[in-house]
């Protein structure tokens, strides 16, 4: 049983005689020709705001809060936009407004888990995902439902979920491209002005704000007025599903190709390969899975009726389930060899999702043959809301993946399954949160030296390259590590000092941490600064907002030169810098060229 559909015309538009042609697909939504420009006003205002909380220096102690509510804005944004009507339009602001709090507290938590966290971790494209998922299933129910109760879910019509799911994904790619296409514009317009000695537009386009500003009002003018045509879209999303059925017979028979080869070739080869195995595997499921639902279309009369197309679905639906049975004994492998990491975690529960997907396929083919999508929509719309309230959990501060981690290497550390030499000290310190953080200082107390003096060294170091198993720096190096910048810099000429914002633009150089480096201020806005070895001299400026960055645009890069210098020229040759006279060949005035003695 499904809901039928629980709102009429909007009460206050025009009888239907008096009213103009909709060019709306659902007679329930009355025209509203001010939504592109409502639209567009709310994303150019997003974009402003989003600017304004992004623009700060990292070492803002709000930093985290800013990016997360930055991050917050825009999906409330772009999640009202793509999901409002004017028929329950307060649905649609109190769903955005609750997607928004919800990412930007996943973000807020992602950036904080771990030492030098960002918002963009896993728990956030899990969260991501999850509105993704969650947009066509409020728009379904928001169209039929009698009332709010939203976990009746699994009762709306699939057609109509379907037909949303497309088209907020033709309406957002086609938005995004309008996005590139008003930039494209705008740059144009502004050479043309420029030539006649107008600069208004270039300068406005050197302005961050202003990009945010115009990007947003672009999107939100784009969906405004798509979503005012959508039932040319409709016809749009179609197009797009018969081209993408089109590429099901290939993929189809590329697949049973493949898995017919590898009972010769046997699984040996996929481990050798040096690629991911499970990701590309879950790629290919995922592939199979949307070309099969171009074939079937949004419901039985709208599924393919080429014979080649309709056996390729089936094949496709069945092929989802070896594809994800190889990926998930590929982490299986790979857990086995080298324990559990959050990233490693990620991967088994999405081989999981992808076993879901290819059981349920296998089971509708088994069912119901050739007519197998009249048994697997409603097992995907289940499937889709599971996936929904799954990401949406694994997303939230709840599971910690850290913690499983940490306890699961230190088991194969404390077993002696692998040497402390070989031992992943920087995803214990930068990868494993609070829990690898603790273990670490646990370790600092071992009585094995070894362990002890990586632990602290983990623990100390403030770059995880560092520590890397292989190739990083040695445990004997640790005290030199841990000095402070100021103490590896000589900076001249004498008498001055290192300001705390340039000391850790200085550290940022990986270079200057764990050898000596020379800070000559060239005036109070530039130093160079000098190492040993290769592409060891840079200029570092200061800008007008007091923020010391390294000069990328000298010398097509951060390096304006080589040194041969010994640790005693470093810490203490003489340094000057010196006027040079240079011959080069002018025509006309221009030089031309470059030295020529």
């Amino acid at each position: 049983m499904t809901d039928t559909s629980a709102t009429a015309p909007v009460p206050d538009s025009p009888p239907a005689m008096a009213r103009p042609v909709s060019a709306r697909l659902d007679d329930n939504d009355a025209p509203w020709p001010l939504r592109p420009w409502i639209m567009a006003a709310i994303c150019a205002a997003a974009g402003l705001a989003f600017h304004l909380l992004v623009d700060r220096h990292w070492e803002d102690p709000l930093a985290t809060w800013r990016s997360a509510l930055a991050t917050g804005v825009a999906v409330a944004a772009v999640s009202f936009v793509l999901g409002v009507e004017l028929r329950r339009w307060q649905w649609a602001a109190g769903f955005a407004l609750l997607w928004g709090a919800l990412i930007a507290l996943i973000a807020w938590k992602s950036a904080g888990y771990n030492i030098q966290g960002t918002i963009i971790e896993w728990p956030f494209w899990s969260g991501i995902l999850a509105v993704l998922v969650a947009t066509p299933l409020f728009q379904t129910r928001r169209d039929v439902a009698p009332d709010w109760r939203f976990w009746k879910l699994w009762q709306m019509p699939y057609e109509r979920l379907h037909s949303h799911a497309w088209t907020d994904a033709v309406i957002g790619a086609a938005g995004l491209a309008f996005v590139g296409i008003t930039f494209l514009l705008v740059v144009l317009i502004g050479q043309m002005f420029e030539l006649i000695g107008i600069d208004v537009i270039q300068k406005l386009m050197r302005d961050e704000w202003f990009g945010w500003m115009l990007a947003g009002a672009a999107f939100g003018g784009a969906v405004g007025l798509l979503r005012e045509r959508d039932r040319l879209v409709s016809t749009l999303q179609r197009l797009v599903m018969i081209v993408l059925a089109v590429l099901a017979p290939v993929l189809a028979v590329a697949l049973v190709l493949f898995l017919l080869s590898l009972l010769g070739t046997g699984l040996q080869k996929l481990w050798d390969s040096g690629f991911s195995t499970a990701g590309l595997m879950m790629a290919a499921g995922a592939f199979a899975i949307l070309l099969a639902n171009a074939v079937i279309g949004n419901g039985t009369d709208d599924r393919a009726t080429n014979p080649l197309l309709r056996w390729a679905a089936p094949v496709l639906a069945v092929a989802v389930l070896p594809l994800a049975a190889i990926a998930f004994y590929s982490m299986h492998l790979r857990t086995g060899q080298y324990g559990w990491t959050p990233e490693r975690i990620w991967g088994v529960i999405a081989a999981v999702i992808a076993l879901a997907y290819g059981v349920a396929g296998v089971w509708a083919v088994i069912k119901g043959r050739r007519d197998f999508d009249d048994g697997l929509r409603p097992l995907q719309q289940k499937l889709a809301i599971g996936l929904m309230l799954l990401a949406t959990f694994l997303a939230l501060p709840i599971v910690d993946f850290g913690a499983i981690s940490t306890r699961d290497q230190l088991a194969r550390l404390k077993s002696g399954a692998i040497a402390a030499d070989k031992f992943d000290w920087g995803a214990m310190a930068f990868d494993f949160g609070p829990s690898g953080r603790a273990a670490l200082k646990e370790l600092t107390r071992s009585p094995q030296k070894e362990r002890a003096d990586r632990a602290k060294l983990a623990l100390a170091s403030d770059n995880r390259w560092d520590l890397r198993p292989e190739g990083g720096i040695d445990a004997a190096d640790a005290a030199y590590i841990q000095k402070p910048i100021e103490e590896k810099v000589r900076v001249l000429p004498e008498g001055r000092a290192l300001a705390p914002e340039l000391a850790t633009a200085i550290k940022n150089q990986d270079w200057c941490r764990a050898a000596p480096c020379i800070a000559y201020f060239l005036s109070n806005k530039r130093i160079a600064l000098i190492g040993r070895g290769e592409n060891r001299v840079m200029v570092i400026d200061r800008d007008d907002k007091g923020v010391w960055n390294p000069n990328y645009a000298l010398d097509n890069g951060t390096a304006l030169g080589n040194t041969m210098l010994t640790a005693d020229d470093i810490e203490k040759a003489a340094v000057e810098v010196r006027p040079v006279q240079r011959r080069q060949l002018y025509v006309g005035g221009k030089p031309i060229g470059g030295n020529f003695e």
